[in-house]
């Protein structure tokens, strides 16, 4: 198979996976791990963006309002996360076998437009308001994130992507805290009184979220930039780590020093994920180290692969998944039939008919996001059975 589809897979999967091969510990390349977290993610993205009604989500299933995170608030960063893992797990791949550097700037090139593309297509359906369309969003996110992360990979060595880190951390902190906001003044991290804000109401308005910002916003993208630089470094680390017990102890150890910086880090600029702040980059990329260390210990060490089938058929088809199911979620809400003399969309009608009658609403609300992770499982299950893989 060839297509948008298969360009967007190959961001965060790693080339040449073999999915059902025995799992091998000594081959970092080829981690059924990675499959099984990049399907958790995906498959709890899905969730969180499916609810029945939207009056009635659990507390652990929505942002969190602005400061402070909950589980939702972890799954977008996890993602780059992973995309940065994958990243250095693919280019080896590629380098080894011949592949020169202008090659893999080419591709990175190709994939970054053809994911900025798709964004637009999400957002834009199914009416298409060219002069209203949402410029930013989750997948142009990613697509400048992986441009921005694959650019610095190929042209530094780790000295060097460690001083970029650090120097988009620590100048995006002092940009928002020191830069004056006309009719705000310096240092407010409000919706609307923040320097992010500011810019993307500036040179986005009118293309934005919400009326005066925008979550995935452009002065925003520099810190989520890192979240995918921390996967590299992770990547690096499982590559070039021969021990099975340093790879585990030292994504464990980094997981848990990301985790407590974050917190201190949050004393001064807040844990945000609307601005992506740099205390929620580092915070974010220590749960993820950790999580990552148990998939790997459970599953590529220690071998227990039957469990996590579900979900690497989730995460050998991620973005297909995310984008058909986006799609399919926006046409639910917006198409709408004629029943009983009055008009639904498809989902309320379904909803109020087979789900509402049955439980309160929260808990309708939830086995709604449930059967709709269900349903896709089985259709990804369909392409998995078939051996289908939606990549490069």
């Amino acid at each position: 198979m060839s297509g948008p589809m298969e360009t967007l897979n190959a961001v965060v999967q790693p080339a040449n996976a073999t999915h059902d091969s025995p799992s091998n510990p000594q081959a970092p390349d080829r981690l059924v791990s990675l499959d099984a977290f990049r399907g958790l993610t995906i498959a709890f993205m899905i969730l969180v963006n499916n609810p029945g009604t939207w009056n009635a989500v659990y507390r652990p299933l929505e942002h969190a309002p602005w400061n402070g995170w909950t589980l939702t608030d972890l799954v977008f960063p996890f993602f780059l996360f992973i995309v940065g893992v994958s990243m250095t797990m693919s280019f080896a791949r590629r380098q080894e076998r011949g592949d020169g550097r202008g090659s893999l700037f080419l591709q990175v090139v190709k994939r970054t437009v053809i994911i900025f593309v798709l964004g637009l297509v999400l957002n834009g359906f199914p009416y298409y308001h060219f002069s209203t369309l949402r410029i930013p969003g989750v997948l142009q996110r990613i697509a400048v994130c992986y441009f921005i992360a694959a650019v610095i990979y190929l042209t530094c060595k780790l000295r060097g992507q460690i001083l970029v880190t650090l120097a988009f951390l620590i100048g995006y902190w002092i940009l928002m805290k020191t830069v004056n906001v006309p009719g705000f003044g310096h240092g407010i991290l409000t919706p609307e009184g923040n320097l992010a804000a500011y810019l993307d109401n500036k040179y986005l308005h009118g293309h934005i979220y919400r009326p005066t910002w925008d979550p995935e916003g452009m002065l925003s993208t520099l810190p989520a930039v890192t979240t995918t630089l921390f996967g590299i470094f992770a990547g690096q680390w499982m590559r070039h780590t021969k021990s099975i017990a340093s790879r585990l102890w030292g994504l464990i150890l980094s997981g848990t020093i990301g985790i407590i910086l974050g917190q201190i880090m949050n004393v001064w600029f807040p844990i945000n994920k609307n601005l992506w702040t740099s205390s929620y980059a580092v915070f974010t990329a220590g749960a993820a180290l950790l999580l990552f260390a148990i998939c790997y210990w459970v599953i590529d060490v220690r071998g227990f692969k039957s469990w996590s089938i579900p979900l690497r058929i989730y995460g050998t088809n991620a973005i297909a998944a995310y984008v058909l199911s986006s799609l399919m979620g926006t046409a639910s809400v917006t198409w709408r039939i004629s029943q009983g003399g009055r008009f639904w969309t498809y989902k309320g009608f379904l909803f109020s008919k087979f789900y509402a009658p049955w439980a309160n609403p929260f808990n309708a609300s939830m086995l709604w996001g449930l059967s709709y992770v269900i349903l896709w499982m089985g259709i990804l299950w369909m392409l998995y059975r078939r051996r289908i893989f939606i990549k490069i």
